[in-house]
């Protein structure tokens, strides 16, 4: 069963991971101004891509990937950047970085094992054949706002007439350990993942 993909919310999310290289160009590049202004954005496509799929009812089981993935593809950007620029303690970086690559390889992993036969690569990548939902625990929904609020107010700090200073660093601890809880919690939540039975697939086409 397939369900339709190409919908403005879906098309909102991709826009954010699209955006992402010239984020990062821009932060390296030392243009905090544009950085500030594509955060902004990403922001405000958040909020928007949520709620028309809510108001519209297009809410698909790939948004349920793309979303997450804009996250931490905006995430991942801003962490190495920000490091790279000194901005970002290396070990909270590493942290970050550790947590998103072992939730990436073990949701490759579900996405493999959750498919119907015949498990061949095309279907693999084929999100229009939905196989299994990954639903964030709270710790994590928590923890991604507090990252995302710490990587805003990281790429702004150079623009304020004032600096965070050490308030900054003590964030940045305190992300990281939240970032540790929040990997932990999907080992010990079991309805973190949940597989999506036929009767679910047919629901979005009658949409």
């Amino acid at each position: 069963m397939r369900e339709d993909i190409y919908t403005l919310p879906n098309a909102l999310t991709l826009s954010r991971i699209l955006a992402c290289p010239v984020l990062g160009w821009s932060i390296v590049q030392g243009d905090f101004h544009l950085a500030t202004a594509l955060l902004v954005y990403a922001g405000l496509t958040d909020l928007a891509d949520g709620f028309l799929a809510r108001r519209y009812q297009k809410q698909t089981v790939l948004g349920t990937i793309l979303d997450p993935a804009a996250d931490k593809t905006l995430m991942t950007t801003l962490t190495v950047t920000l490091a790279m620029k000194g901005l970002l303690p290396t070990p909270v970086a590493v942290i970050i970085l550790g947590r998103d690559v072992i939730l990436s390889l073990s949701a490759f992993y579900i996405r493999y094992t959750s498919l119907p036969e015949p498990k061949t690569l095309s279907r693999y990548w084929d999100f229009t054949l939905p196989s299994a939902e990954i639903r964030p625990t709270r710790i994590s929904k928590i923890n991604t706002a507090l990252q995302l609020a710490l990587m805003g107010v990281t790429t702004i700090n150079p623009v304020l007439p004032f600096q965070l200073g050490s308030s900054l660093t003590a964030f940045q601890w305190v992300v990281a350990g939240t970032t540790i809880w929040s990997g932990l919690s999907y080992l010990f939540t079991k309805d973190a993942v949940r597989l999506v039975s036929p009767g679910r697939q047919k629901k979005p086409q009658s949409m």
